[in-house]
Order: structure tokens, then C-alpha cells, then sequence
């Protein structure tokens, strides 16, 4: 294949893909998925035994298993079909079937509709082709954006919840390297799967490998790609969803008052496209909600290479550090630096703003946040004792590069000083969620302002589970709604309780509702299911806009006036193997190996966890092992050892400290927040990159057996925190010719 581009870094990658396929798969693509017109494909017994699907599918199971957030995985940028890679044609092709299989037996004669969509990453287009042609040779309604442009995430889980829909598919790996890909499963509210509702497809992909292998063959039909259920024309009508979600903002963040802040900012606020594909929608609402001359934009063309952002070169080969700019790296010389950041060239494309300029950053799928301000250089001591990393622009001026979990606590305190100012905070009791993995911060704020705090594992699926247990509640007329949180802390809510805000420290957050949000049947929620960074950016300008100091200094006053003392936050991530390897037999082993590493680290802590959860042993047995082993660290306040889900939080009286294992990858990931940020690090760092090892105090207390026997414990401790409090509301598929298809 010609290698069709400019781009140097891009043209390394792509040379490097090239080479590493063999010619028996450029030349297979076992079946035409360029082939527009009407056709069935045929999976025989020799394709799935030559292509060895029955192993593909085992790797595929587990991520559902476990994934936080899409079944993710690299592809084969250049050769989709290539099923040596985890994301390839044929698994879509299975995975779609399987999805509309189950929602036609659970559905029977009735009309179905969902909606498909994607961001900006390479071979997004042919899946969200093949998607929506399975679902119509189904007769499945398959709304689609007009000419099939990409949209955000939040905006198919929103008319998803909107419109009533059976659920949507969306095609994004968020912020994740280049070469990976996805779709995210959302549900007929919007949510991303649970485990649970991932397994029902799987299982069904499962079936028909099987047919395939014993009956010999299974048929599978493909609609032409241009036909009536493949519905532009509804969303041309609905201006692909752009007027209810403005609709949807103005009773929320786009109010009066935040609105005229934005409109009368007399500076510019820059927001950073990060791959294009969010300009394509958040330029229409800016526009929409006549905000948007306060603002410039950088890099508003679509681009599947991200621009060059995140990416690298290391010995010589390509090097992908992915989107998110909190990564950080060492040099040669060992200094710590900010790969991602120094890669978005800020030097250069915010020399000619002034001292104080914001800018927004937003991932290709444009669900997270990420908050920068242009600072001068005299000031770096000061903003570095705030906790605020500080990358060098030029010799007069840094940038102030301010973690989810700082940026989001000054926009909750700011939204609840505007609720506040206006009388309506006192109306309801407020709430927020939160992911485990998430600022104590946010707790301390939250005591101080006597706003609930509800605790999650991570992943915004999981507070999407949370606000419909709640809403459950709402609607059965429960006087004293409660939610039991991960930490098994039980919440009471009172009658009717209104959510704050969701968030995690990885960028994602909404706010919720004053009024219950309806759908078009009228369904009711507190928030909607998705992370938006359009609700994100506009209550980030409105709080840009009202200041009359930097952010730093206004993130000081936000804990001096609520008693913050943990004000530090540190992560650590390990990663155990190069994901850019473009050699994919190598990558795969590499992976193997990466993830029996990781899973050693996660069960030494999990077994203690569940150990304690059991009362095989007690806390000072605890304290005992983990200082026999870390003999550098203090253990001696630890407070208490648990499993929150999808990680091990250790609790002590003046920090946390969470070591989790990737649910998409062979990587670890140690979170600390509390009051001393060289502490913090000292933990994340020991914690997060120990190899696992049992010492003899630790085998005193507890067997190998019971150590390897954990993780599926585990397992089904989260399965009974996610049935509790379950909603149990039933969806029912509405008369669409009365709703949205009139």
C-alpha cells in the first residue's frame, strides 16, 4: 500500500505497519468491506479456524470483562481487516450482529432505533459503516450524522437518553494512542455497558463462532450502505442533535448569568481541538449560544494522527505517549518532563497571547478536559507550592498546567456559589459523585459545604449507575432515598435530592440538573450518562471570565475558604510494555508478559483487601506486612485496606493511596492525594512499581492459594455492589412517529 502523507512522524508509524504485515494479509480481506452495494458475507468453519477467531474471541471476552470504558485495542491502521489485532473488521462485524441479536430477542416485533457515531480515528468510517448496514439488514433504524461526520460521545449518549432510543454505538479509543480503537456499547439511557449487559452480546458472539464451526458456515447480511434505514435525514432534521443539546444547556451551565460573563470576557479563551473532531460541534453551540467570538481555536482540522500530539521518537523508533497530558516522562539526563504538553508546541502557538490566557483542551472523542494558563515566569515558585505543574515556555513565561482534580474543584465550588447567589442551592439536598481514584479534595469541599459525597469505582459507567439508583428511588416516591457507596458508607439523600456534580480525575465531569432532565417519552434523570466536555468548557469560561487573578491564585482561595488541607494529588503510571510496537506478534507477548506483571502487583494488595473483607486478618496484620515490605514507608496510621471495585485503596488518617491495574491495558496505576506532595509521590511511585513478590510475613497470614484465589472474589464482591439499589426501571420502546419521527 502507498504510504499517502507528509508528516514525517506520521509516515514512521505507517512504515513501520507496512512492513510488519504479512502479504497473506494485505492480500485477504476476507470479505469486500469497501463493497457498497447489498451483499452477505459467509463465516465458514475454514475462516474461523484459519483466522483463529475462537482465540481472538477468548482475548476479546476478557477485556469486556473488565474494560473501563470500550472493548479497546490497537488495530491495523492500514489493513483493518488483520485479526491478528484485537480491533479488526470481522470482530466488529461479530460484535455488532451479537448487539442486535440480543436487542431483537428482547424487543420482539417492535421498532427499533439507535444511533452510530464516531471521532476522527483511523478506520473509524468503515466501522461505522459496517455497524449501521448489520443493524439495517436487521431492520434496525440506524440513525446516523448527516454525510456521517464525526460527533462527540456525549452528544450519542445524549440523544440516545433523548430520543429514546435502543442504545448507540460510538467509535473512539478517547484519549488513547493513535493506533487503538473501540466502540463504546451505550445502553438505551445512554450509559456505557456494565459488565453484565457487556456479556449478554458476548456471549451471543460466542454462538454464532460456534455455528459457524459446527453447522459449517453462518450468514451474515449487509444492507447497500446507502439505504432508507440508515437515517441521515432524521438528524439532518434534528441538526444532528445540536438544538436539543443547546436546549439541554440553557436549563443548565449556559444560564443568563454564565452566558453574559463569557459574552463580555474582554480576553480571548483558546480551545485546542485535539484531533478536529470536537470544532465540528462545539463551533455550532458557541455559535448557537452567541459565545462564541470570546473564543480561537487550534487545530480545527480532523485529523486521525492527532496532529503529531503525543507522539515521539525513541531510538530511533515511533513512539506514542497517547493524549493525556498529566503523562510524565524522564529524559536522558533523568529529569521529569511533560511529553504530551511539550508536544502541543504551546511556545510557539501562545507566544502572541498575554499573560492569563486560558486554554481548553479537548481529546478526539471530546468527552475530557484538560486546563492550561500562560503565567509569568516570575511566578513559578509561587504556582508550584499551589501544587500546579508548571511546564517552561520561553525565558519570561510557564504554563500552569492544572490536574482534573484542581480544575474541576474550582468549577464545582464556583457552580455552587452560583446556585447559592440565587437561592436554589437550599431547595434540594445536593450530591456529588465521584470515582475512588479522585481528589480527597473534592471530599473536603464537599463536608464543607454539606454537599454528599458518593464514591465509585473508576469509570464515568459507574457514576452513570449511581444517578439512575438514585433516580430509581425518586420515582418509587422513597421518602429517604439511600445509596450505599463503594466504601460501603451508606448516603442518605433525603426525598429529593438534586446532583452537583460527577466527576474523575482523568478529565470527564457534568453537572447536573436543577429540573429532572426529560426525554421525549418522558423518562427522568439527574445528569446525563456521558462526560462532556461542552458542559466542561462553558462553566470553565464562565469561571475564567468572573476572575480578577490567575487560576492558581483563585485554586488557593478555594482551600483557604473551605478548610483544604489534602491539596496535593500524584499519579503514577506504569506501563509494562510499548503499546506503539508495530510488530504485532511482538506487541502481543510484550502485552502477555505486561499483564502478568500488572496482575502480580494488583493481587498482593487485592488479597490483603479482600482478606480483611473476609476478617482473615486483621488491620495490624496488614500494617505488619506491607512495612516488612516497604521497610522506606510509614504504614503506621493506615486506617484501613479496600477493595473499591477495580482497585485497592488504602486509607490513612492524612492521605490515600489506590493502586489499580489498567481495565484496558498491561499498566498500573497508583493514585495519593494528602497534604505532602513529596510523601504522596514517595508511595505512588514504591506502591505502584512493586513486582509483587510475597515475603514470609506475608505468607504467615495468608497462602498463595487464597493470594491467587482473589481476584475472582473480587469479582463477585463488585458484582454484588453494582446489583444493590439496582434500577429496576423497565424501558419501554415509545411510539416514535409521535416523538422524534413525525
Amino acid at each position: 500500500m502507498s504510504i499517502n502523507t507528509t508528516n514525517e512522524l506520521e509516515k514512521l508509524l505507517l512504515e513501520g505497519i507496512e512492513k510488519n504485515t504479512p502479504d497473506s494479509v494485505k492480500q485477504d480481506k476476507i470479505f469486500d468491506y469497501n463493497n457498497k452495494d447489498k451483499f452477505t458475507f459467509t463465516l465458514t468453519k475454514e475462516i474461523v479456524e484459519k483466522l483463529e477467531l475462537k482465540k481472538w474471541f477468548e482475548g476479546y471476552k476478557k477485556e469486556a470483562m473488565v474494560s473501563t470504558a470500550g472493548i479497546r485495542g490497537p488495530q491495523n491502521v492500514l489493513y483493518p481487516h488483520d485479526t491478528r489485532f484485537p480491533i479488526n473488521t470481522i470482530g466488529i462485524t461479530l460484535a455488532t450482529l451479537a448487539k442486535a441479536l440480543v436487542l431483537k430477542e428482547k424487543y420482539p416485533n417492535s421498532e427499533l432505533v439507535k444511533l452510530v457515531g464516531c471521532e476522527v480515528r483511523y478506520n473509524s468510517k468503515i466501522y461505522l459503516d459496517i455497524i449501521a448496514r448489520i443493524q439495517s439488514a436487521l431492520n434496525i433504524r440506524t440513525l446516523a450524522p448527516v454525510d456521517r461526520k464525526t460527533m462527540p460521545i456525549w452528544l450519542a449518549s445524549f440523544l440516545a437518553f433523548k430520543l429514546d432510543l435502543v442504545g448507540a454505538e460510538y467509535i473512539t479509543s478517547s484519549h488513547g494512542i493513535s493506533v487503538k480503537n473501540a466502540t463504546k456499547d451505550l445502553n438505551n439511557q445512554g450509559s456505557q455497558f456494565l459488565p453484565d449487559e457487556s456479556m449478554e452480546f458476548v456471549n451471543k458472539m460466542e454462538q454464532i463462532l460456534d455455528t459457524a464451526i459446527n453447522k459449517g458456515e453462518y450468514k451474515i447480511e449487509f444492507e447497500a450502505s446507502e439505504n432508507d434505514l440508515i437515517d441521515e435525514k432524521t438528524m439532518a432534521k434534528l441538526n444532528n442533535g445540536v438544538d436539543l443539546y443547546v436546549e439541554y444547556l440553557k436549563s443548565g451551565v449556559a444560564n443568563d448569568k454564565n452566558l453574559e460573563l463569557i459574552k463580555n470576557f474582554d480576553k480571548k479563551i483558546v480551545i485546542d481541538s485535539v484531533g478536529g473532531a470536537s470544532y465540528n460541534t462545539l463551533s455550532k453551540i458557541l455559535a448557537k449560544l452567541n459565545i462564541d467570538k470570546t473564543f480561537d481555536w487550534l487545530n480545527t482540522q480532523e485529523d486521525p494522527f492527532f496532529h503529531s500530539i503525543g507522539k515521539d521518537v525513541k531510538d530511533g523508533k515511533f513512539y506514542d505517549w497517547s493524549l493525556d497530558i498529566t503523562v510524565v516522562a524522564k529524559n536522558k539526563e533523568g529529569k521529569e518532563y511533560f511529553p504530551v504538553v511539550e508536544s502541543l508546541k504551546y511556545d510557539e502557538k501562545l507566544k502572541n497571547y498575554p499573560i492569563g490566557t486560558v486554554c481548553l483542551i479537548t481529546d478526539p472523542d471530546h468527552d475530557r478536559l484538560s486546563v492550561v494558563q500562560v503565567e509569568d515566569i516570575k511566578k513559578a515558585d509561587d504556582v508550584k507550592k499551589a501544587g500546579v505543574d508548571v511546564v517552561k515556555l520561553d525565558e519570561n513565561r510557564i504554563l500552569c498546567v492544572f490536574s482534573a482534580n484542581q480544575a474541576f474543584l474550582m468549577i464545582m465550588d464556583f457552580w455552587a456559589k452560583g446556585l447559592k447567589e440565587s437561592g436554589e442551592f437550599d431547595k434540594n439536598k445536593r450530591f456529588i459523585i465521584k470515582t475512588t481514584a479522585s481528589s480527597k479534595t473534592w471530599d473536603e469541599w464537599a463536608k464543607h459545604n454539606s454537599v454528599e459525597v458518593i464514591n465509585t469505582p473508576v469509570g464515568f459507567k459507574e457514576i452513570a449507575s449511581a444517578t439512575k439508583k438514585i433516580e430509581y428511588q425518586i420515582e418509587k416516591g422513597v421518602k429517604d432515598i439511600k445509596i450505599k457507596d463503594i466504601f460501603g458508607n451508606v448516603v442518605s439523600l433525603g426525598s429529593s435530592p438534586r446532583m452537583l456534580f460527577g466527576g474523575e480525575e482523568s478529565g470527564g465531569m457534568i453537572i447536573g440538573a436543577q429540573e429532572l432532565i426529560k426525554s421525549l417519552s418522558g423518562r427522568l434523570a439527574l445528569a446525563m450518562r456521558e462526560k462532556s466536555a461542552t458542559e466542561a468548557i462553558i462553566v470553565a469560561s464562565a469561571l475564567v471570565a468572573s476572575l480578577k487573578t490567575s487560576l492558581w491564585e483563585h485554586l488557593n482561595l478555594v482551600y483557604e475558604q473551605n478548610n483544604i488541607v489534602a491539596r496535593f494529588d500524584v499519579r503514577e503510571d506504569i506501563a509494562y510494555y510499548n503499546e506503539s510496537e508495530p510488530n504485532i506478534e511482538k506487541l502481543k507477548e510484550a502485552k502477555v508478559l505486561g499483564e502478568g506483571l500488572r496482575t502480580k502487583n494488583d493481587i498482593f494488595y487485592l488479597a490483603l483487601a479482600m482478606a480483611k473483607y473476609e476478617n482473615k486478618i486483621t488491620l495490624d496484620n496488614i500494617k505488619e506486612i506491607l512495612s516488612s515490605t516497604f521497610k522506606n514507608l510509614d504504614f503506621s496510621n493506615l486506617i484501613d485496606v479496600k477493595f473499591v471495585g477495580d482497585g485497592t485503596y488504602l486509607n490513612f488518617s492524612d492521605k490515600f493511596v489506590e493502586i489499580r491495574p489498567s481495565g484496558t491495558d498491561a499498566k498500573t496505576k497508583a493514585y495519593a492525594g494528602g497534604a505532602n506532595r513529596a510523601e504522596l509521590s514517595d508511595f505512588a511511585k514504591t506502591l505502584g512499581n512493586y513486582n509483587g513478590e510475597l515475603n514470609e510475613v506475608y505468607l504467615k497470614y495468608l497462602s498463595k492459594e487464597y493470594v491467587e484465589a482473589s481476584k475472582e472474589l473480587s469479582l463477585k464482591v463488585y458484582e454484588v455492589f453494582a446489583k444493590e439499589d439496582e434500577d429496576k426501571r423497565e424501558f419501554k420502546i415509545p411510539n416514535y412517529k409521535e416523538t422524534f419521527l413525525k
